[in-house]
């Protein structure tokens, strides 16, 4: 019986295993399914919708093959379409069967699709700039600030990527050239077999048994047929023992044979046979035969551990409880920041390196690809400075180690602005840096306009979160304790004026604090005509008055802003007789300015300074803060 249920365990062990193996090889669908998308035309770029990615649940596989250089990245639809708007391209959408569908869009399609559109929500069309314009043909889409993430590759590009909605694919090599037209997107099946482990387990475990019942069997069948002895029979009559034993005849001695002879080993051989040395044979035992038995733990061990995790039931994963996350509400018309925090992290990488990169060439036009205004003017005087001025240091770096603050603007429009604080990592002396850029059209680069180093001991205003971003607050808001089209001229008059002025109350000590050193320093050039004994023969006047640039105004949580604005601090110096001449003798940036030696009418030196304030509402009563101020030599010029 025992054998007839070992072959049955045989049996069931066979089917479980095979069902379980063919679960992972015959029955096992694919991995995951691909989709070709196909192109109407060749043209230089091909817009893919992200609903098109995400027909189906999962992680989207893009896998895009050409020759040559290959570009892909994604944005925002409205963003792309943006910078698509003045050229023609592929645009793979979903038909209304949910089926990709290719279409050739056209610079007059763009245009009319805008204009059929309702106007609270259309997304305004952007008007190329000048260099925009004339880049339109052959435009390059690599290294634009519009894309949140881009990849480049030679002759194939592979991601994996899960676009939300409202985002699309770009795909493109040089602009010139038409994208490449073999796109597929791929998204992972769920394959798993979680009944391949347990049964393939159950096989080994059914066949651990039919062994041990197997074993039992023999051992049973050779315990019954053991022998069987009858009862002893008449034993013989006795005789006499004849008790003489006969003298053993003395044998020769054997002679030792060299090692070499063959007989010698015959002997040996005989000996390790099992022969008597006096030449009686002994019986040697049979060999016994060894059976080889699988313990049952090993071969379900064996088993067990052929199967991956897919091949097993996954009972935790549908009752993990999902983490407790803050609830956000935003309003309906909640437009989307400018940037991201990752998509700002690279743009601030690059205007670091870049700006970096003109600081070491003393390239003005580099540097015009990442600063404009204030912060461009500044950058042209100290170039032109050290260009003439050996010993002259190089202004400090823009860090990128780490983003401390971004406040982006919300807004699907153009020009956009950003503000950002940044910090270095590396060097603790270096001071944290604050500075807005702005974004003019889709086809341009977020440039620096204004930027500072932080005062000590300095705290920023309630800031809105990175992800929600902020407004632009009007030049001439009438909400805020001062206008920030007027904060310029207020903060001129308090330090030329000082305590007298009407507008000193109105900022805080910090401020107060900045203006005295301006304050001192001008009356240091005072007292140096005077140590010169040039005090009778020339005079000199100052004079602070706002720049033509317009002040940036961020609005912060508490209803104020944050205005960053520019003013020009000028020191004249005349002489006040006609036989005086005012030397540039020991001033090495005024000969470099100027390029010459001396003056008979005089010199004007004009500082350009850059500050942010926080700025508070009427009715909160505090004052106007001081956050950041950098200053730097202008202009010196010749009076003529």
């Amino acid at each position: 019986m025992r054998f007839v249920w070992a072959v049955v365990a045989f049996v069931l062990a066979t089917l479980l295993i095979g069902a379980g193996i063919a679960q992972r090889t015959l029955f096992m669908g694919p991995s995951s399914e691909e989709l070709v998308l196909e192109t109407s035309q060749p043209e230089p770029f091909t817009l893919i919708d992200g609903a098109v990615l995400r027909t189906q649940p999962g992680l989207q596989s893009l896998i895009i093959r050409g020759d040559g250089e290959l570009f892909a990245a994604y944005g925002r639809t409205a963003d792309m379409e943006a910078w698509l708007s003045d050229t023609t391209y592929n645009a793979i959408t979903l038909d209304d069967e949910g089926s990709p569908a290719t279409t050739v869009v056209e610079p007059d399609d763009v245009e009319d699709a805008d204009g059929d559109a309702a106007g609270a929500t259309a997304t305004p069309t952007p008007t190329p700039t000048e260099d925009a314009a004339q880049a339109t043909t052959g435009r390059n889409p690599a290294g634009s600030d519009l894309w949140l993430d881009s990849f480049s590759e030679q002759d194939q590009i592979i991601t994996d990527m899960q676009l939300p909605e409202g985002t699309s694919i770009l795909i493109a090599r040089d602009g010139t050239e038409p994208a490449p037209d073999d796109i597929v997107v791929s998204w992972p099946l769920d394959n798993s077999t979680p009944l391949a482990g347990p049964l393939m387990a159950a096989g080994g475990l059914m066949l651990a048994i039919g062994i041990v019942l197997y074993i039992l069997g023999i051992r049973h069948q050779r315990r019954g047929r053991g022998p069987r002895r009858k009862g002893p029979g008449p034993l013989p009559a006795t005789e006499p023992i004849d008790v003489a034993i006969d003298r053993v005849p003395e044998r020769e001695a054997i002679e030792q044979k060299p090692s070499g002879d063959s007989s010698s080993s015959e002997t040996e051989t005989e000996t390790e046979q099992g022969a008597d040395p006096q030449g009686t044979a002994k019986r040697v035992a049979p060999p016994r035969r060894r059976r080889l038995a699988i313990p049952a733990l090993a071969l379900v061990a064996v088993v067990a551990t052929g199967c991956s995790a897919d091949s097993w039931p996954q009972f935790g994963a549908e009752t993990a409880t999902p983490s407790p996350t803050p609830t956000v509400i935003a309003p309906d018309n909640q437009k989307p920041p400018a940037v991201t925090e990752a998509q700002a992290k690279r743009i601030l990488e690059s205007v670091s390196g870049t700006v970096a990169t003109a600081d070491a060439e003393l390239d003005i036009d580099l540097a015009a690809t990442r600063l404009d205004g204030a912060a461009l003017t500044a950058r042209r005087t100290d170039y032109t400075l050290r260009g003439a001025i050996a010993d002259r240091p190089a202004p400090a770096t823009i860090p990128a180690d780490d983003v401390e603050i971004l406040l982006p603007q919300a807004t699907d429009a153009w020009p956009r602005t950003v503000l950002m604080l940044s910090k270095s990592n590396e060097d603790e002396s270096v001071a944290p840096v604050i500075f807005t850029m702005s974004q003019q059209d889709p086809w341009s680069n977020y440039k620096i306009s204004y930027l500072a180093e932080m005062q000590a001991s300095v705290e920023l205003p309630a800031l809105a979160p990175a992800w929600a971003g902020t407004t632009l607050v009007p030049p001439d808001t009438t909400f805020l304790a001062i206008a920030p089209n007027e904060l310029a001229t207020a903060f001129s008059d308090v330090v030329d004026a000082g305590e007298t002025s009407a507008s000193y109350d109105l900022f805080d000590d910090g401020t107060h604090e900045l203006a005295a050193t301006i304050q001192a320093s001008r009356q240091s050039v005072v007292d140096s005509l005077a140590e010169k004994k040039a005090a009778e023969t020339s005079k000199a006047e100052f004079g602070m008055d706002p720049a033509t640039d317009q002040p940036v105004s961020m609005a912060t949580l508490d209803s104020g802003a944050i205005v960053s604005v520019s003013v020009l601090d000028s020191e004249t110096i005349t002489p006040t007789s006609s036989d005086a001449v005012i030397k540039f003798g020991e001033d090495p940036v005024a000969k470099a300015l100027t390029g010459v030696d001396q003056s008979a009418k005089g010199v004007k030196t004009t500082y350009s300074m850059q500050l942010f304030f926080s700025v508070p509402t009427q009715v909160s009563g505090e004052q106007v803060r001081l956050l950041a101020v950098h200053q730097d030599v202008l202009n010196v010029e010749v009076i003529k």
